[in-house]
């Protein structure tokens, strides 16, 4: 869980400045994709290509025949989608961080009397901000981007791999297997489960960044 703490630690600061949907969006980012990926996937996993088993012993065979069905490990892969998808935010995060900063002197510049007093608009004395103007365009922005991201990643699961689920058995031919050969997944079933599991809540940080999106929409017209 360690290589995980520098993410987990910067994720924890923006949800201080996202809305409720935001933090529903990280609690199942951290709970239910991080830390499940961390406890419990790559144990599963393990090494697939030496537990991987074929009926020949021809020298290359097994690796020609990894490469081909499996172009990415499916955990390298989500550490991945998990570290891309959540890039916009880390932006959004640094344009917060520098808006607070500005806001922080101006706040300092109108204890002097000799200056003139300018009112901060984005966030108040503790730091809390108010999504606004250029703040609002922000994070609209990043939401958009992590919804295209995260569909990009399940589509491209898709094309990466063939199919969703992994097969009991690989029919490979070419290269280093001059005949057909069967290759066989070790514990199949229990790594469909988990990408079953990961693939489902993908869709549902999509669906909880297109309700945030619609949630901020709305209350913004009720303001107006």
């Amino acid at each position: 869980m360690g290589e995980w703490s520098i993410l987990s630690e910067l994720l924890d600061k923006v949800e201080s400045h996202s809305t409720i949907f935001g933090k529903v969006w990280m609690s199942v980012l951290f709970v239910f994709r991080i830390f499940i990926l961390a406890a419990g996937v790559d144990r599963i996993w393990g090494d697939e290509q030496a537990n991987m088993d074929c009926n020949t012993q021809s020298p290359g065979c097994k690796n020609a025949c990894y490469d081909k069905s499996f172009p990415i490990s499916h955990t390298r892969f989500w550490v991945l989608q998990i570290l891309t998808v959540s890039t916009p935010t880390f932006i959004y995060l640094g344009h917060v961080l520098l808006v607070i900063r500005k806001e922080n002197k101006i706040r300092r510049h109108n204890r002097d009397p000799n200056r003139i007093i300018k009112s901060p608009k984005y966030s108040d004395e503790n730091g809390k901000v108010k999504l606004k103007g250029f703040l609002l365009v922000s994070y609209m922005m990043q939401l958009v981007f992590k919804i295209l991201l995260e569909v990009g990643f399940i589509v491209g699961q898709y094309f990466i791999y063939g199919s969703i689920l992994i097969p009991d058995k690989i029919t490979f031919q070419g290269g280093s297997c001059r005949t057909d050969t069967n290759c066989f997944i070790s514990r199949p079933t229990e790594k469909n489960v988990f990408i079953i599991f990961m693939l489902v809540m993908a869709v549902i940080s999509v669906l909880l960044n297109i309700a945030e999106m619609f949630h901020l929409m709305i209350l913004k017209i009720k303001q107006r």
